[in-house]
């Protein structure tokens, strides 16, 4: 696993003078639109296997062990790296924990929780949202968005709402739908705090530390659950299931987004997040045979507009 590149505290990446520079600028940008997008794709089938355990595993105890799951897995990368850098991880712990409360303990939690009462869909399509958060936190911190990308934002905004409302600008949020938009919330604020994350602080020491850290802050809860619901039954599907949210969505989309964060900043990586409800509705054409009308069609085209005029500078 590479090391994340470091980000200079509170500002954005700008690229190098010169021909070669504009090379590598251009370069490093394709590639940080690339690690979004692999992001992206796979946190979409997270809904689907999150909305699978929603009957079987109580929300708390699934996010507990994907945690424990994702810092297994990213160990044999991470571990050598976060010892070495444990003074400076002891100097920037709060920060960390707070990167941690809002995209590890918090957002998944608050995803399980609104997978007991809605669908995949609804999830990956209201998660869409979130980029508007984001954007909003980078022009808070100056951030200069450019009509084209400001442009991007609304029309995919404008084909997120319509297909939420199913067709229309006048919908009803159920309570699952509005455990998934407080979750839209958290997942921006992790995604705007990245852009605080210390320049000297390597990119798997930090993922390692918020996984465990976002473990350490979910065990009460989890003893919790385990007292008053009981423990789950592990099944090949329960089993499958943990196994992909523990090491694809967390260990490797978690990495894919931060390095992303870290070329392209928050703003412009989460115009591409906004793909997310059409990657929800193709799995769930593929895997549950959900069909797709001719609204929804026109709903994702006008998502995919949004996201390709938003995605350039």
């Amino acid at each position: 696993m590479a090391v994340m590149d470091r980000v200079r505290t509170g500002t954005q990446h700008q690229p190098e003078a010169g021909p070669g520079g504009g090379r590598a600028a251009q370069g490093s940008a394709g590639l940080g639109l690339l690690l979004a997008l692999v992001a992206t794709v796979v946190w979409s089938g997270s809904f689907v296997a999150t909305r699978g355990m929603a009957d079987s595993v109580p929300p708390v105890q699934a996010v507990f062990w994907r945690w424990i799951i994702a810092a297994l897995a990213v160990a044999p990368f991470a571990a050598r790296q976060a010892w070495r850098q444990r003074a400076l991880i002891r100097r920037h712990l709060g920060f960390i924990a707070l990167a941690s409360l809002f995209g590890v303990a918090l957002y998944n939690t608050l995803v399980h929780q609104a997978g007991l009462t809605t669908s995949a869909s609804n999830m990956g399509m209201i998660m869409a949202a979130s980029p508007v958060v984001m954007a909003l936190y980078a022009r808070l911190g100056g951030e200069r968005l450019g009509v084209r990308r400001t442009l991007g934002l609304l029309l995919a905004a404008f084909g997120v709402l319509l297909l939420v409302g199913d067709g229309s600008l006048g919908f009803d949020f159920g309570a699952g739908d509005l455990w998934m938009l407080a979750a839209a919330l958290s997942f921006a604020t992790y995604s705007a705090l990245l852009k605080r994350k210390p320049a000297e602080l390597g990119g798997p020491a930090f993922l390692i530390t918020t996984f465990v850290l976002g473990a350490l802050m979910l065990t009460p809860a989890y003893a919790v659950s385990l007292t008053v619901q009981g423990g789950f039954e592990l099944t090949a599907g329960t089993g499958g299931m943990l196994l992909y949210v523990g090491v694809m969505s967390s260990a490797v989309a978690f990495f894919a987004w931060n390095k992303a964060v870290s070329l392209i900043g928050p703003a412009r990586a989460g115009v591409v997040y906004y793909l997310q409800p059409v990657c929800v509705a193709g799995l769930g054409l593929l895997l549950l045979g959900e069909r797709t009308g001719p609204a929804e069609l026109l709903c994702m085209a006008l998502i995919l507009g949004g996201v390709s005029l938003g995605a350039r500078r």
